[in-house]
């Protein structure tokens, strides 16, 4: 076990944040440790490959909110709504709730907050509320937050930053996502 709990930031326009963090959770799993990983913003009715194969570990609990955010729905973004996103704002206010109160109860040993900072670059929570949850996180507690735009302000607050950069994708051809590759 650990003595001193550390903040990890996966970002950047690159393939692999999430899949880090799940990559970190199953370690950590297989040292005994309870992980809670909280999924914001995505797509509540797709679950992703990674989501479905920790279901199946004891240690790791995968939470994920009901609020999508347009760009992981399966609708164009133009029909989203200007009351979708008033919704969505008060969801993520309440989620990440939920979040806190987890943390603070020590529900788990290390927590993922997946789109956590996309939910502040869109303005759906406020990056001073992200930025006190940090700093006041229990000491033992490893925080993992995943995002494409990450603040220099949030970056500062992290003991590791890793950016994934896009050199190639598929996406650039017209590849559609593939199950079990990109979700």
């Amino acid at each position: 076990m650990r003595n001193k709990g550390l903040i990890h930031i996966y970002t950047g326009e690159g393939k692999g944040k999430t899949t880090s963090a799940f990559g970190l959770a199953l370690r950590a799993s297989g040292h005994g440790e309870k992980v809670g990983i909280f999924q914001f913003l995505k797509n509540s009715k797709v679950c992703s490959g990674e989501a479905k194969s920790v279901k199946q570990i004891p240690k790791i609990e995968t939470v994920r909110f009901r609020e999508t955010h347009p760009c992981f729905r399966p609708v164009l973004k133009k029909e989203y709504k200007k009351k979708d996103e008033k919704n969505l704002k008060k969801q993520i206010k309440k989620d990440f709730d939920i979040v806190k109160d987890d943390i603070l109860a020590g529900k788990y040993d290390v927590f993922i907050l997946d789109e956590i900072i996309n939910a502040v670059s869109e303005g759906y929570l406020k990056e001073d509320i992200v930025i006190d949850f940090i700093k006041n996180k229990p000491d033992i507690t490893e925080l993992v937050l995943t995002v494409r735009n990450t603040s220099e302000r949030l970056k500062e607050s992290a003991d590791y930053v890793t950016e994934m950069q896009q050199i190639k994708h598929p996406y650039q051809k017209g590849i559609e996502v593939r199950k079990g590759i990109e979700y």
